[in-house]
């Protein structure tokens, strides 16, 4: 391999390398939640919006996770869009072995009876349409049957910060805020 002046050293694909080049990446932050004998979710920066005609979003889950033997099962998924005060929400939801549920996690029973969390800036409940495998995970891509692109329904049935507050982003191995 050689050299292409101003662009260094090219390195052969690895983990790493991927893991390296992503930290580069900033990605909003998502919480996917579904229903089984319990509720579970996760942390998520793999989110996508797919098409809009019929309007389909994807997202990736690790097999190993807790929450896939549910995802693999469940018929609809709850997706919440955090908010730049949502840090400890994210990093609670991505923790094993947390109780992601408990207090102080305020949410409530949506459509479809998926987890719908309170005070995130917009939710979307999605039909499950496929299971991609993938290596280690699988792509889940999804229809949109119902939301809240404004985020209301703050704790005790309140409107929440949603809709016009600022996203919580993942760059750099961490929970980061927009700059001015």
């Amino acid at each position: 391999m050689t050299a292409t002046p101003g662009l260094g050293t090219p390195r052969l694909a690895s983990p790493h390398l991927l893991r390296s080049v992503f930290r580069q990446h900033a990605a909003g932050v998502a919480v996917i939640t579904a229903q089984g004998e319990n509720p579970v979710g996760f942390t998520a920066t793999s989110l996508n919006s797919v098409a809009a005609e019929p309007p389909l979003i994807s997202f990736g889950v690790g097999t190993s996770s807790s929450s896939w033997p549910v995802i693999a099962e469940t018929g609809h998924v709850g997706v919440h869009i955090l908010g730049e005060h949502q840090a400890e929400l994210a990093a609670t939801f991505a923790r094993s072995g947390a109780d992601r549920f408990a207090p102080p996690t305020a949410w409530r029973a949506g459509p479809e009876g998926v987890p719908v969390l309170d005070g995130v800036l917009a939710w979307l409940v999605c039909r499950i349409v496929a299971r991609v495998p993938a290596a280690d995970h699988r792509i889940v891509v999804a229809q949109v049957v119902a939301g809240d692109d404004l985020g209301h329904e703050g704790p005790g049935g309140h409107e929440g910060p949603g809709g016009t507050g600022r996203p919580l982003l993942y760059h750099q191995g961490r929970f980061n805020a927009l700059r001015d």
